[in-house]
């Protein structure tokens, strides 16, 4: 686990590779190891210098989060916590030179060991990075990094690290102070062992870090500081602008800096562990940790899989449309270092669609994300992976071919029939369609079992989600192989059965339309967007239903109400959509919608709303709107498990958070629904249906489980 060698010059080598695992991590056994082992490094006369390293590519990964969330007792997590905050401190303490020895990547619990030595050297890795990401999963770090990070750069510095949990390159930490070398990967032992052996010859100050040296000071100042203190209250007010004070951890960072730099070193790990602990058992972080970290590692590592089927390796991928969407698949995929053949009407259309992509890579160059010579080499090699097109025949030899044409019909079964001429018979044909029903699409394909639906969403490189829709006549290999692509591509698939709407199309509307619906009620319009925003969503309804357009919600409506005949259910936003839609008022695009978008200006909620929807004299208050859209929510998902368009609850919160914004510290809207307990949440939604009608009626899942005490999930 912890490999230990003590060479003739005294210097011990504690070399990390636990057995069984690709990378190192922080548990109850590599712990109490780490722990024994700097105690008996430290006490033994005849180590005189210490070197960590790891003998993984990478430090280590940072804790295991199931050893974090397997008590519930605050007692147990701050006596583990303050194990390990007593065995580095010993570490860094004792007299000793230590010197850490990175290869690749310390994240989150391995930078904070790292911290706790007295000098870190990096190997020249692209692909390593360093950081604190806690907080993305509604954590803060526990081994000391609200401690040593503000004490070794400065507390303005390091707050946006903390707060934001930024991953830096090897060459941005050792800019911001955090690392002190940068070698050549495969020196850094022997850099670390440089500084040791000069260690071992200097003075014992050496040996010491800077907060425990006499008449030490905060860089860049103390709490204390005015400026530091202009700077705490700024990151308290943006993380309040923020979260809306739903997400207790940055609150806590902060806490934890500011009360920890106000007294010693020890003092202060002693509060980080207290905060550490409560955060931990908040119901916010065990719904963030349970779907952004174990839910989505068994989406991306497949689990909806069908077994038994050979894995497909992609090398030729055809995409059929070079608007932004094709545009958007044929670079992720031509990115994933596949060749890309994009099909358009005109030679003319799928060379715009190409320069999409390279649009794309001139953004990525001027934000500096790699020198201008590697910028240039990355995309002309990129670019030339993409083939743009007019002629099907480019099509013999993909794998698969995607359709990302206009959601018309007839167009899409001309293209179908078009691309199956050319393809092999074990080609798959994928649709890209967002809202019309994969097995309807299917009826003219000549062979339906190789018939699936990828759902991207826009814009395809910066959104990781593909909703990966089962048609009725969809075989289990075509399935298989269609996720063994989105893996290829670096992105996450949620597996969800042929419906209107699917999935995310369909839970997604009653968002928006449900904030029309208010509305339509005389709610002010402000009011409705403060209150999604309250609520958790990134965005208010009224701004969100103008991304996507009111053009867009009254076609889908008036295409379903055709469809469905007798069977179909009005909703009450949709009639807002549509008085818009009449107005010419047709979202963002149009530069006019429920805002105006006024050139060189921000946007603001267009006065004329006033006129066409009346205000009521009474408002309600913004925690009863936000209660409606969010159950909203909920209550359409638990309908998608009871219809079996979802057949897990991992898939509904992966889905959910990353497909349209389902706010994070909720978990989901299935875990929103145990959160509360399935009976509490039934009484909540015959609460609503009573006042708003019948799209919040609990269906008979719901009922079924609040009478047994289910829940979602297990645990």
């Amino acid at each position: 686990m912890i490999n230990v060698n003590i060479d003739a010059h005294g210097v011990a080598t504690l070399s990390w590779d636990m057995a069984g695992r690709s990378q190192n991590v922080l548990n109850a056994e590599s712990c109490q190891v780490l722990c024994d082992l700097i105690a008996s490094v430290v006490a033994d006369d005849a180590v005189h210098a210490i070197l960590m390293t790891s003998a993984k590519p990478d430090f280590i990964a940072g804790g295991d989060l199931a050893w974090l969330l397997d008590t519930d007792d605050a007692g147990v997590l701050f006596a583990r916590v303050m194990q390990l905050h007593r065995a580095l401190r010993q570490l860094e303490s004792c007299g000793k030179p230590v010197a850490m020895a990175l290869p690749g990547s310390a994240l989150g619990g391995g930078l904070e060991v790292a911290l706790a030595g007295h000098y870190r050297v990096a190997a020249d890795n692209p692909a390593a990075r360093f950081g604190l990401p806690e907080v993305t999963l509604g954590l803060l770090p526990g081994g000391g990094g609200t401690q040593r990070l503000p004490r070794l750069i400065g507390i303005q510095k390091a707050l946006p690290l903390l707060l934001e949990g930024k991953r830096l390159k090897a060459a941005d930490a050792l800019k911001a102070g955090i690392l002190h070398a940068v070698v050549a990967p495969g020196s850094e032992q022997d850099a670390a062992r440089a500084w040791l052996q000069d260690a071992m010859a200097a003075p014992p100050g050496r040996a010491q870090q800077p907060w425990d040296a006499k008449g030490y000071k905060v860089p860049g100042g103390a709490v204390s500081a005015p400026a530091v203190q202009q700077a705490i209250m700024a990151a308290n007010a943006m993380v309040h602008a923020r979260t809306w004070g739903n997400y207790p951890a940055p609150q806590n960072i902060l806490s934890c800096v500011y009360e920890g730099l106000i007294t010693d070193i020890d003092t202060g790990l002693a509060t980080e562990a207290r905060y550490f602990a409560e955060t931990v058992l908040s119901p916010q972080a065990k719904a963030m940790v349970r779907t952004l970290f174990f839910s989505m590692g068994e989406a991306n590592k497949l689990a909806a899989r069908p077994a038994g089927v050979p894995r497909q390796r992609y090398s030729k991928v055809g995409v059929l449309g070079a608007g932004m969407m094709g545009a958007g698949i044929a670079y992720v995929a031509a990115k994933a270092g596949l060749q890309v053949v994009l099909v358009d009407r005109t030679q003319a259309d799928a060379d715009k669609g190409k320069a999409y992509a390279q649009a794309l890579l001139d953004k990525q160059a001027a934000r500096g994300q790699a020198t201008p010579e590697q910028a240039a080499q990355q995309a002309q090699a990129l670019l030339a992976r993409i083939t743009a097109t007019a002629d099907y025949g480019q099509l013999a030899g993909c794998e698969i071919v995607i359709e990302a044409v206009y959601e018309d019909r007839a167009l899409k079964a001309a293209v179908t029939a078009q691309a199956e001429a050319v393809l092999a018979p074990d080609a798959i044909f994928a649709s890209n369609t967002s809202t019309l029903p994969i097995s309807g699409l299917a009826q003219p394909s000549a062979r339906p079992a190789n018939f699936i639906g990828l759902h991207f969403f826009s814009p395809v490189d910066r959104m990781p989600l593909v909703e990966v829709i089962v048609g009725k006549q969809t075989g289990q290999a075509t399935l298989a192989r269609a996720l063994d692509l989105v893996q290829a591509l670096g992105m996450t698939p949620i597996v969800v059965n042929d419906a209107r709407g699917f999935y995310t199309s369909r839970v997604f509307s009653t968002y928006v339309l449900e904030g029309l619906a208010m509305l339509a009620e005389g709610v002010a319009p402000a009011l409705i967007e403060n209150a999604g925003l309250q609520a958790g969503m990134p965005v208010g309804p009224l701004a969100l239903t103008d991304e996507v357009s009111s053009e867009l919600i009254d076609k889908i409506d008036r295409q379903t109400r055709l469809d469905l005949g007798p069977a179909y259910g009005d909703r009450p936003g949709h009639a807002v959509a549509a008085r818009m839609v009449q107005l010419g008022r047709l979202g963002k695009k149009a530069g006019q919608g429920f805002y105006d978008y006024p050139e060189g200006g921000g946007k603001r909620l267009w006065p004329g709303l006033a006129g066409q929807f009346p205000r009521a004299a009474a408002q309600p208050g913004a925690a009863q709107l936000a209660e409606r859209l969010i159950a909203v929510q909920a209550v359409e998902t638990v309908r998608c498990m009871e219809e079996g368009v979802l057949a897990a609850a991992r898939d509904a919160d992966v889905g959910a958070v990353l497909g349209w914004g389902f706010p994070a510290f909720r978990g989901g809207p299935l875990s929103e629904v145990d959160r509360e307990g399935a009976a509490a949440f039934l009484a909540r939604c015959e609460r609503l249906a009573a006042v708003h009608g019948e799209r919040f009626a609990p269906p008979a899942l719901l009922r079924a489980m609040a009478a047994s005490g289910k829940k979602f999930y297990s645990s």
